[in-house]
């Protein structure tokens, strides 16, 4: 009896006490917006019935089931780590509200615990977890996955440890993370969305090779057949541990998953047509228009539909490799992006369908666009704001509007201009630079769509003497391409959401720009954007993040980093009549892993 207690003794002064309570949500600003005894997210189907199957199509291929590390990273299968199909085989710690900015519920974890300075974070594990083998999930598991990722992983999960402290295991079911002074606020959300791996079933020196082998995880999916490169299918797991707690009720409706993968977009809408895929998201305005005129949808047995998510624009933008000699000069830059024709193209190639995107938080209270700078704002900015242009500063800049001729004279002679002020002239019909060598660059696309939109930039550069090549490679080179930054220039979306955070680093922080994998394309080090990103990470109230996140803006529109393209306010996905969804639509827009298979209802 003596020796009993004093082991209890001795392991209730050797667990951290955190000074906290356990919390059932966390948000990175504010409080979570349900309450505790939730049920479900506001945006399922509570008592759907579970079956059927979903047949979903992408194009590309894949040689590779592991999305964790740098080999064959933008060609992992589609669904293992999935944000629009859901993580169907592998789960993070905790689970992201799609109706949120950016709030986090329990999933593997069940509860957390921090402090109001966010100096640590302590993750309390759900008993009820386990793995697809049956074997239950551990702390042991969350300490071991986090330093796999470390030392073999990809950018963003190798990183997660660069500002932790500590990393400790706090009983058998809880791990508590003690951050370094540098830390950011964001830090302890990026650590619940991060993902947790088997122990027990992870092969540590082979981890960071790509693989074909189905994995054990604790997701709702097992993987049921691949063929490399064509296709996967995923089972539902009818022992999944997590299918009755609130933050999964309504998710993983569908009893199979398929992702079959095509070498062209067409191939992918003709075997839509034939019902062959069950889902279409549409891309192009005039397909939207005009090619929904086959006999299932005449007959209503597929069904058009727009989604207006409640969030800033996505910038698809073309995107100039500052690392390239031909484009470290802004003026050239800025010159180059003046010779784009919008209104030219959006008029011959989309029907007006477009409207032409000025801001990287563009149709949101986040924008610059049509905004004058805050007090704070120029605060923020500092001996930075003498940088940017002063319609930047005093919100009446945006990009000037053509006449929609592919030859505006006015526009071009503003982009002559600006070029010439680089140290380019004309001679002999050709931009020169200063010592005769003509202006030139290449521009890779990934598909028809980007050609057209390249080949219409052509014409107008065509004007300006300026020579370009227009390269459409197949999917596995425009991602290797993409990957290493070999390339002059390149269409991106830049996806926005309200709760900009860490990724911005990986977009435009100069610790991304020579990390190859890193969405750094643009090539940008700049200290001032550093420090602005810094500033929206530690940002304490809506407030100072709003200031913070304008003030980025206006320093990345100063940049002239990318030329940006146009975008549309709604989300565009086509499906067969069977495929049913909810009636309400969260912030974040459609979400297919809560879609359901009609024929079981």
């Amino acid at each position: 009896m003596r020796r009993v207690l004093l082991t209890l003794i001795f392991l209730v002064f050797s667990i951290p006490a955190t000074g906290a309570e356990p919390l059932y949500g966390i948000s990175m600003h504010g409080t979570p917006a349900l309450q505790a005894d939730f049920k479900s997210f506001p945006y399922v189907r509570p008592n759907v019935k579970k079956g059927g199957r979903l047949a979903f199509g992408v194009v590309g291929t894949f040689n590779n089931i592991n999305p964790f590390i740098i080999k064959a990273q933008r060609t992992t299968v589609r669904g293992m780590w999935d944000p629009e199909l859901g993580n169907l085989v592998i789960e993070s710690l905790m689970m992201r509200s799609r109706d949120e900015p950016f709030s986090m519920y329990g999933l593997l974890a069940e509860t957390v615990e921090w402090d109001a300075a966010r100096s640590f974070i302590q993750f309390n594990l759900n008993p009820k977890a386990k793995w697809s083998d049956g074997q239950p999930l551990t702390a042991d598991d969350v300490i071991f996955t986090f330093e796999l990722l470390r030392d073999k992983g990809r950018p963003p999960f190798s990183n997660r440890l660069s500002k932790v402290e500590k990393m400790e295991k706090v009983g058998d079911r809880s791990v508590r993370f003690t951050f370094k002074k540098e830390a950011d606020r964001e830090l302890p959300l990026l650590l619940a969305l991060s993902p947790v791996l088997p122990r027990h079933a992870t092969k540590v020196e082979t981890f960071d090779q790509t693989t074909m082998t189905p994995p054990v995880g604790s997701g709702p999916y097992l993987i049921k057949q691949i063929r490399p490169g064509e296709k996967i299918v995923y089972q539902r797991d009818p022992n999944y541990w997590a299918r009755d707690i609130p933050s999964k009720v309504g998710f993983d409706n569908f009893d199979q998953i398929s992702v079959e993968y095509f070498l062209q977009e067409n191939s992918l809408f003709e075997a839509f047509k034939k019902g062959e895929v069950d889902i279409y998201k549409e891309g192009s305005p005039r397909n939207w228009q005009q090619s929904y005129n086959f006999p299932a949808a005449l007959a209503g047995n597929v069904i058009k539909e727009g989604f207006r998510p409640r969030l800033p624009a996505n910038t698809y933008a073309m995107v100039f490799n500052t690392r390239r000699k031909v484009f470290a000069d802004r003026r050239l830059r800025e010159g180059l992006a003046l010779a784009f024709d919008f209104e030219w193209v959006n008029k011959n190639l989309y029907g007006n369908a477009y409207t032409r995107t000025q801001s990287f938080w563009q149709n949101s209270d986040l924008s610059s666009f049509h905004r004058p700078a805050s007090e704070k704002e120029l605060a923020l900015l500092g001996p930075a704001k003498d940088r940017v242009d002063r319609t930047i500063l005093d919100g009446t800049y945006q990009l000037p509007a053509t006449d929609a001729s592919g030859r505006d004279r006015k526009v071009l002679k503003q982009a002559y201009d600006l070029i010439r002020s680089a140290g380019y002239e004309i001679s002999n019909g050709r931009m020169r630079d200063s010592s005769g060598k003509p202006l030139a660059f290449e521009i890779l696309c990934q598909n028809p769509d980007q050609e057209k939109i390249a080949i219409g930039y052509q014409r107008s550069l065509a004007a300006l003497g300026i020579s370009t090549t227009i390269r459409t490679v197949e999917d596995a080179q425009y991602q290797e391409r993409s990957q290493t930054f070999d390339f002059d220039m390149i269409m991106r979306t830049y996806a926005a959401t309200l709760s900009p955070g860490i990724e911005q680093i990986s977009r435009w922080g100069s610790a991304s720009r020579d990390v190859q994998g890193s969405d750094n394309m643009a090539g940008v080090a700049d200290p001032d954007i550093d420090r602005m990103i810094d500033l929206i990470l530690a940002a304490h109230d809506p407030e100072e993040f709003q200031a913070a996140i304008r003030a980025h803006d206006r320093l990345l529109i100063s940049g002239h980093y990318v030329i940006p393209l146009f975008h549309i306010g709604e989300q565009w996905i086509a499906r067969w009549k069977h495929i049913g969804h909810p009636d309400y639509l969260p912030l974040y827009g459609a979400q297919l892993s809560v879609w359901w298979d009609n024929r079981v209802q």
